[in-house]
């Protein structure tokens, strides 16, 4: 691959791993300050002596290299928030009882059926200085209470910190938390909260006033809610908003792309912002005009748009290609993707870990290395037949690319991309330049009648066309299993491939052949593996006991009637069988006494009957039974006690004190997640 000779490529490569090794194993940071001193040092001495003699030329780029890696270790360690002093999360009571605390308004968030909820930054607490991002809840009442960001609030509260998802195979929500610097949540009643006069009027204040104001306009000319929601995502990329029946129809659809805002929606502002400055002159000083007029333009919109991962990247890009436009040189792509990741994780290296950067990145890239070669495959003779065969091949090059990554975060595949990406991407275009001049406008308090009307006809009949497509659920392949040993192999034969078509010679060909075989190796290792693994797994459900037994690709799931009946359509299952590459062979109603590689698993439920002379190992408690648990420990005396989710935290606090009076281990589900039995 010719992008792996630039040397910007090994760099960036470079400065990616270090902040994955930081990111990994959590060093000292004083080690990696003494790291970056070292290698800035080695740097400056091979560059020195590479000058004056050829020979070091090699041992130059490897300095470099190490430099680099330094570098990228070092963003991540100034960029982690919990590094800093001042940090809530170096406060080791700051979780067990009340404090007070002040913050300032920065992000609204998608609200929940209870809470409103923000990203909030920290100042004090009790008074003390202080620091960090914490997500606050505040509890929706009927009085409507309105907070804007930039407000400034003094909340008296407890300090919860992230939990760890307690089902196996779910989403990590406190991993994503993490990485977006927030470790603990605040909830907070609306009428105790004090809304101090001070606002913090920073960019986040009027990029969100202006997206109030623009949202106001367009509710005062009548604009349908339903369609106005999905105008703000595409064309402002906020989501919060939009009924989660909409976001499952593009999902289903192969069109969820288009709700967040990426390349495809900059580069058609980027052809609006030309074609409005088309009648400037091209002389020096109207270019000149142009590209402040552009790069301003990007940038407004960057930050309307929430400055998300995927929009930075955008904007980043489409501004180095028009400076690119404006020096008149030949823009070389490749260069103008690193260059973009390089300062995007320079200053936010948590991005790296965002699964729209990482999907955004690899559909970027695979549409410039391997739609050309698509393109090639057929030579269209009339100009429609042309644009319809470059829509497909682009939108075939990026879902290839990101098929891996797709599969791999969300397990499912939507068969009718290509029909949905021939029909929408035309369209979308001229609901783009149609959105942005009426969003433009609304912004100066005029809404006109007519633009608006056939922006909301266009948005209509879109999710009708989005809903006609995602209504074929046959062509929707869900639950595939995906390790990241098979992603990673699977990336490997991708890439192979593509190099052995575009240049196909011997070294290539050994190239393909040995990532194939690679693949295999991950994939037998895989299936060994599931062979191999046995478990029992007490779920941490409400209201319900769910138990599975897993004896390699095979499971049998114990519940009650009305789980046995609808389990095709629990999350929590279909992710633990995707999750661990089995099938649900058999469904058995919940019994007394179940059996699981020699040991004895007694379940006590709200009728308390049970067989008195059982000896179980395992005790499990469910449905908040009454039994005296003090009797039930001296009569049948088990290794351990489990109660899940089905029972009442009141009532597991009292069993929790029996069970450490008579010192036999006890395990919440609802407190630790769920149990496992190997």
């Amino acid at each position: 691959m010719k992008v792996l000779q630039f040397p910007l490529a090994r760099i960036t490569a470079a400065f990616i791993l270090g902040i994955l090794v930081v990111y990994s194993i959590i060093p000292s940071p004083l080690i990696v300050f003494i790291l970056l001193s070292i290698s800035a040092l080695l740097f400056i001495i091979t560059y020195y002596l590479s000058i004056t003699n050829s020979k070091f030329s090699l041992i130059f780029g490897i300095a470099t290299s190490l430099l680099a890696f330094s570098i990228g270790g070092t963003t991540q360690i100034i960029h982690t928030g919990s590094y800093s002093p001042n940090n809530y999360t170096n406060n080791r009571n700051i979780c067990k009882k009340n404090h007070t605390f002040t913050v300032t308004l920065r992000e609204k968030l998608k609200s929940s059926n209870f809470s409103e909820r923000y990203i909030a930054l920290l100042h004090t607490i009790d008074k003390k200085k202080a620091a960090g991002r914490i997500l606050l809840n505040i509890r929706k009442d009927s009085l409507k209470h309105t907070f804007e960001i930039g407000n400034r609030l003094k909340i008296n509260g407890i300090l919860y910190k992230n939990t760890a998802q307690k089902n196996p195979n779910q989403f990590d929500y406190q991993k994503y938390l993490d990485n977006k610097q927030i470790y603990a949540q605040l909830y907070a009643e609306p009428n105790e909260i004090q809304v101090s006069t001070v606002i913090e009027k920073d960019i986040w204040y009027y990029a969100s006033k202006l997206r109030t104001r623009i949202i106001q306009n367009l509710n005062n000319s009548n604009f349908h809610a339903a369609e106005l929601n999905v105008a703000v995502a595409l064309i402002l990329g906020q989501q919060q908003d939009i009924d989660p029946n909409i976001i499952r129809d593009y999902q289903y659809a192969g069109a969820v792309h288009i709700l967040s805002v990426s390349g495809l929606h900059i580069g058609f502002i980027l052809l609006f912002i030309t074609f409005v400055l088309k009648p400037l002159p091209n002389s020096k000083r109207g270019s000149f005009i142009k590209l402040i007029v552009t790069l301003l333009s990007l940038s407004l919109f960057g930050i309307l748009a929430g400055l998300a991962p995927s929009v930075l990247r955008s904007v980043t890009m489409f501004s180095f290609v028009a400076i690119g436009l404006f020096l008149r040189r030949s823009v070389n792509i490749y260069h103008t993707l690193l260059v973009s990741i390089l300062l995007i994780l320079l200053f936010q290296p948590y991005f790296l870990f965002d699964v729209g950067f990482q999907l955004s990145y690899i559909a970027l890239f695979f549409i410039i290395w391997l739609q050309p070669l698509l393109a090639m495959l057929c030579t269209p003779k009339s100009k429609v037949q042309k644009y319809i065969w470059d829509l497909l091949t682009v939108s075939f090059a990026a879902q290839i690319g990101t098929l891996p990554l797709s599969i791999y975060y969300f397990h499912q595949f939507p068969g009718l991309f290509f029909m949905t990406n021939l029909i929408v991407i035309p369209f979308l275009g001229f609901i783009m330049s149609l959105g942005v001049l009426v969003m433009v406008l609304a912004a100066f308090n005029w809404v006109p009648f007519y633009p608006a009307k056939a922006l909301e006809i266009s948005i209509f009949y879109l999710d009708k066309i989005i809903n006609t497509i995602a209504s074929f659920e046959s062509f929707i392949i869900k639950d595939i299993p995906l390790n990241t040993s098979l992603l990673l192999t699977g990336y490997l034969v991708l890439i192979a491939m593509v190099i052995w078509f575009k240049k196909p010679n011997f070294k290539s060909l050994a190239l393909a052949l040995i990532s194939i075989v690679a693949l295999q190796i991950s994939s037998i290792k895989t299936k060994w593996d599931v062979q191999s693994q046995e478990e029992f797994v007490v779920f941490n459900t409400k209201k319900n006991t769910l138990l599975l037994e897993r004896n390699g690709f095979t499971t049998t799931l114990y519940a009650n009637d009305s789980l046995l009946k609808t389990y095709e359509k629990n999350n929590l299952i279909s992710s633990y069988l995707s999750g661990n590459f089995c099938t649900l062979k058999h469904k058995r109603k919940l019994e007394n006494t179940i059996y699981f590689k020699g040991n004895k698993i007694l379940i006590l439920d709200s009728s308390m009957v049970y067989p008195k002379t059982i000896q179980p190992d395992v005790l499990l408690l469910t449905q908040s039974t009454r039994v005296n648990l003090d009797r039930v420990l001296q009569s049948i005396k088990p290794k351990i006690i489990i109660a899940d989710g089905s029972n009442y935290k009141t009532i597991q606090k009292r069993w929790k004190q029996t069970c450490e009076q008579q010192k036999i281990p006890f395990h919440s589900t609802s407190e630790k997640g769920f149990y496992t039995i190997n």
